[in-house]
């Protein structure tokens, strides 16, 4: 499969959550603030960006995260909303580079590149 037949520039998504507990450096890091980590942030990225051209992929292909350049720029409290966009902003035959950004209720929290990989899953665990 060559991303570059079915994958545009400009595709995009969106995913929101609600800041839980188990999502903040206090949680994996005790005596840390319950504040919403930055590994859950990219998490949310990763994922907004593979929801943006999921439903372009051929049967028995899938993308995986290959790349992150990520700034983390403000706390989110527990309990704050955070919505998280992805948009496709170059296509390679195997290569998808995302935009990506969050926010939370009052200001952009989050931003950066992601890369994700196509890869065909029969192919993939073979190798394993």
């Amino acid at each position: 499969m060559d991303a570059r037949d079915v994958i545009k520039v400009g595709m995009s998504a969106e995913r929101s959550l609600v800041v839980p507990p188990d999502r903040t450096v206090g949680h994996f890091v005790p005596g840390m603030p319950m504040v919403y980590a930055t590994p859950m942030m990219i998490l949310e990225m990763e994922l907004a960006s593979a929801d943006a051209i999921k439903a372009c992929l051929e049967t028995g292909w899938v993308t995986v995260g290959t790349e992150v350049d990520i700034r983390h720029l403000a706390a989110t409290p527990v309990g704050a909303t955070v919505r998280t966009t992805a948009k496709v902003i170059a296509v390679e035959r195997r290569i998808i580079r995302f935009e990506v950004e969050a926010f939370d209720e009052n200001r952009r929290i989050g931003e950066g590149r992601h890369t994700r990989g196509l890869v065909n899953v029969d192919a993939f665990s073979k190798r394993l």
